[in-house]
């Protein structure tokens, strides 16, 4: 057709509503001095969202996510409970819900204190109605059509308030309300589609049955945009929705086709404009809008290189303006390796991108496009250079094969011996998996399509480079932020940046620790006090100790001489037990301060783990050493009494039967003829010896006789 002959008519209502071009503006304006989030996305159009991205406005869905920042809530509206939560949070939050919506949540929160039930025609999953919904106490059901009024089971007994999507067909609604009163149900019906979306579709229907191309601008996932399309489309069999003006639709248009033009409320202005710019171009030239296109129109072929501009991202593909009649298509496996990535964070629409072109016409008429096949191409060359000129170059481990592992490198598959791999013999490779590093290119053959990269050199380099730095900065008493990187029984190895220190099982808690494991795990990240270091030996001791928590620093205060407490026995040794007092703080119960009798061995009365009470008799601070006895601290029992008692009166029966003998012996040598001098000296010598048996006798008698005693005390003890 020809410019002088086209007819456009561009909608009066087309465009950003108010509510969401107050939000949007909200959002740039406030982006210039301040961290700004939005609770969901602020308008249901990629175009826009973009441009906020890129001045740093997210979108998120937890509010923990808001905290520090200044949260903006969209148009659409949240839940009384996401309020009353933001405000509990401390958040600070710019309301921008639209004033239509806020008379909503006014309606159900009042009719909801009286009792209603809330019935909301709209869209459950669409945000505004979830939302809406939130204000609602007594719950509340949705309905997107007439049919669905049937799935529902009502009381009739029950009052029911009914609000509208504001963006809901008016047709739908009434329909929605028609079927509901059939069902005898007491009703209260507010209509509360927003004046600004009936006068938009009132117009949209207008124009669409007075056109023969009819485009509707917009996203997809914008709710009053696709009512706009259902809407024309019913009235204009060409009706197109379209994300942004592609001229492309009208290239079979006749010469006399009259062309209408509407937008959703969350079309951005720069895009209507570029549509009518476009259009008014068209109406002043000469050409059609055929040759115009053909004009503009790339050449493309198997095998080339081209630039495009990304229009839509999903999860399994990704759609590229290329300037040409058809998109281009570069399915997830084209585009990336890694089947876990998810391609909406790697490219977003807007983004500008380099492809190859592998096939112009996929049989549906879509442009078969790669990138991993562009990459592949560069790969090649950025490797031959790094093999060439012998520098390193960055890939990633991928998969560990027979023999060694797989990386990627500039988008290629490598081969890295097992002996390249570290600069050390490594038992496990699968700890390598998915590690970014720096490669040296040991082979490159072309030809045969040959790479063999590896490591080994310039990991010696990496670990002598990260050993210096680390040992530079060291310093006894210093506190150091560390990885755990390998558990043994004696302590644990932390990873300072390539060099690895040692906590040794004793120094990693005031309190006694059996298992290295019970206080930190391989990949904790913990905070470490350097006791010393041996940069020659390689050798760092460290410490997870707070030094300000030092038990024994008020341990005279806690335990004075004389002071009787409680403690659990940890240790046993030959010459003593060792009490735990507390965290930290140990004292020694000499085997001689156990019991008042003798004791062998400490565990013939003692037990590990066994609470018992001690008497401190020594502190030694400097030393940290205390001195305890349980003896003292523990009164004699009846048995250490009867030993006791079994002692003296063994003694005294000693002494007497010594005593007895002796005056027997004495009356013998009297009644002796004295005179005889010999005999005298007969009678000496004999009492002399008379007197040594006799004191074997007495001792020997001495000795059973206190040995009964103490056999028949113990008896008696063990029967009370």
């Amino acid at each position: 057709m020809r410019g002088d002959k086209m007819k456009i008519t561009v909608a009066q209502t087309a465009g950003f509503c108010f509510g969401v071009s107050r939000a949007v503006n909200r959002a740039f304006k406030e982006s210039q001095t301040r961290e700004i989030v939005t609770y969901g996305p602020l308008t249901h159009n990629s175009h826009v969202i973009n441009k906020l991205e890129k001045r740093n406005v997210y979108a998120v869905s937890n509010l923990d996510e808001a905290l520090g920042k200044t949260l903006l809530i969209r148009a659409h509206g949240v839940s009384k409970a996401v309020i009353q939560e933001t405000e509990q949070k401390g958040i600070e939050y710019i309301d921008c819900t639209c004033p239509c919506l806020k008379k909503i949540h006014s309606i159900v929160e009042k009719s909801s204190l009286k009792g209603d039930i809330i019935i909301i025609a709209g869209d459950k999953t669409h945000p505004e109605v979830y939302g809406t919904q939130g204000w609602a106490l007594n719950g509340s059901i949705a309905i997107n059509n007439p049919d669905e009024v049937f799935l529902h089971k009502f009381d009739v007994s029950k009052n029911y308030t009914v609000v509208a999507q504001t963006t809901i067909i008016e047709e739908n609604f009434n329909a929605i309300i028609v079927n509901l009163r059939n069902l005898g149900l007491n009703l209260t019906v507010y209509n509360t589609i927003c004046d600004a979306t009936r006068k938009r579709q009132e117009e949209a229907d207008f124009i669409s049955k007075n056109v023969d191309i009819m485009l509707v601008l917009g996203d997809k996932k914008s709710s009053n945009t696709t009512k706009l399309y259902e809407i024309c489309k019913k009235n204009c069999e060409k009706t197109f929705l379209l994300h942004q003006f592609e001229f492309l639709v009208l290239k079979n248009a006749s010469e006399n086709d009259r062309i209408g033009v509407t937008a959703g409320a969350s079309t951005p202005p720069d895009i209507i404009k570029e549509a009518i710019e476009f259009m008014n171009e068209a109406e002043k030239n000469t050409q059609s809008f055929e040759e115009m296109l053909d004009d503009s129109l790339v050449t493309l072929r198997t095998g080339e290189v081209v630039k495009g501009t990304v229009i839509n991202v999903t999860a399994t593909e990704i759609s590229v303006n290329l300037k040409y009649k058809s998109d281009g298509i570069i399915p997830k496996s084209e585009f990336t390796d890694d089947s876990n990535a998810d391609l909406t964070a790697l490219v977003k629409p807007g983004d500008e991108i380099e492809v190859y072109v592998t096939r112009v016409n996929d049989g549906e008429g879509n442009v078969l496009l790669s990138k991993k096949r562009l990459d592949s191409q560069k790969g090649w060359a950025n490797i031959e250079e790094a093999f060439n000129s012998h520098t390193p170059i960055r890939g990633k481990f991928q998969d560990v094969i027979k023999g060694g592992m797989m990386a990627s490198i500039c988008g290629l598959r490598v081969f890295v011996p097992s002996s390249q791999v570290s600069s050390r013999y490594v038992d496990d490779l699968k700890k390598f998996k998915g590690k970014e590093a720096d490669f040296k290119i040991i082979e490159f053959d072309k030809k045969s399509r040959r790479i063999v990269a590896g490591r080994k050199e310039l990991a010696q380099q990496e670990e002598k480079e990260s050993k210096d730095k680390v040992f530079a900065s060291l310093e006894e008493g210093q506190r150091i932020k560390g990885t755990v990187s390998r558990i043994v029984e004696f302590g644990a190895f932390v990873d300072l940046g390539g060099v690895d220190g040692l906590i040794h099982i004793s120094q990693m808690s005031w309190g006694r620790v059996r298992k290295a494991k019970d206080i930190v795990s391989e990949g904790d990240v913990v905070e470490v006090v350097v006791l010393n270091f041996d940069k020659e030996k390689s050798k760092i001791s460290l410490s997870l100790k707070d030094v300000n928590n030092d038990p024994w620093f008020d341990a005279t205060v806690k335990y004075q001489i004389g002071d009787i407490v409680e403690g659990k026995v940890v240790r046993m040794v030959p010459f003593g037990a060792f009490v735990e007092l507390e965290d930290g703080v140990d004292g020694l119960v000499h085997v001689s301060q156990i019991a008042h009798t003798h004791v062998p061995k400490p565990d013939d009365v003692l037990s590990i783990g066994q609470i018992i009470r001690v008497k401190v008799t020594e502190v030694d601070i400097e030393n940290k050493r205390i001195s305890l006895s349980k003896k003292d601290a523990e009164p004699k029992d009846d048995e250490d009494e009867a030993e006791e008692a079994v002692a003296d009166d063994a003694v005294e029966l000693a002494d007497e039967a010594v005593a007895d003998e002796a005056g027997e012996l004495a009356d013998e040598a009297v009644a002796d003829d004295a005179g005889e001098e010999a005999s005298e000296l007969a009678d000496v010598a004999v009492a002399d010896d008379a007197s040594e048996l006799a004191d074997v006798a007495v001792a020997d008698e001495a000795e059973d006789e206190a040995a009964e005693l103490a056999d028949d005390a113990v008896a008696e003890s063990a029967a009370e």
